[in-house]
C-alpha cells in the first residue's frame, strides 16, 4: 500500500498489505464481491469514519464501483492492523497472512495511517483483471465524461 501527500508530492507510506484469503496464496488473483467470500476486492474506495472493533483501530471503507466493491460497507472491508503483517510472521511462514477480505496493515503503523487516510480520502485497488478493467467507470474514463464532470464526488 502506497500512501502519498498529493499537495507535497511525497510519499508517505510503502506498506506490505495483506489481501483476502481467498483471492490467492503468495499474489492476489481473484477477487469478489460477495459477503463470506473472503476475498479482495478491486476498484476505487473512499474512507469513511474511524472505530475500535475486533481488530483495533479500524477505517470505514465505501466501494465506488457497483458490481466490483460496492458491498464493502456490508461486508465490513476495512482497513485494520494485524499481527500477520510483520516481519516476524514472514520469518516463520514465508509470507505474510491472509485477512478476510480487508486490507490489514502492520499494527504498528496502522493508527498513524488510518488518521492520514480517513474522512473522504481514496484507496485504490488494483489488479490487471480483464472484467474489471473493461467495465471500471473510474479506470475507463474516456469518452464518458467521468473524469471531466467530477467522476470521484461519490456520496459521503
Amino acid at each position: 500500500m502506497w500512501v502519498f501527500d498529493l499537495a507535497a508530492n511525497s510519499l508517505l507510506y510503502a506498506e506490505r498489505v495483506a489481501h483476502g484469503r481467498n483471492s490467492g496464496e503468495t499474489l492476489a488473483a481473484t477477487f469478489s464481491n460477495d459477503t463470506g467470500s473472503y476475498a479482495s476486492s478491486l476498484g476505487l474506495f473512499r474512507t469513511r469514519d474511524v472505530y475500535f472493533g475486533r481488530n483495533g483501530y479500524s477505517l470505514r471503507m465505501q466501494g465506488l464501483e457497483p458490481g466490483f466493491n460496492d458491498n464493502a460497507m456490508s461486508r465490513a472491508i476495512v482497513i485494520h492492523g494485524a499481527d500477520y503483517v510483520s516481519e516476524a510472521f514472514v520469518r516463520k511462514v514465508g509470507r505474510i497472512g491472509r485477512s478476510l477480505g480487508c486490507p490489514a496493515v502492520r499494527r504498528k503503523v496502522a493508527h498513524a495511517l488510518i488518521d492520514t487516510i480517513q474522512d473522504g480520502q481514496f484507496v485504490f485497488s488494483y489488479y490487471p483483471d480483464p472484467t474489471w478493467l473493461a467495465h471500471s467507470r473510474f479506470v475507463n474514463c474516456a469518452g464518458n465524461g467521468v473524469a471531466q464532470n467530477g467522476g470521484f464526488s461519490a456520496a459521503p
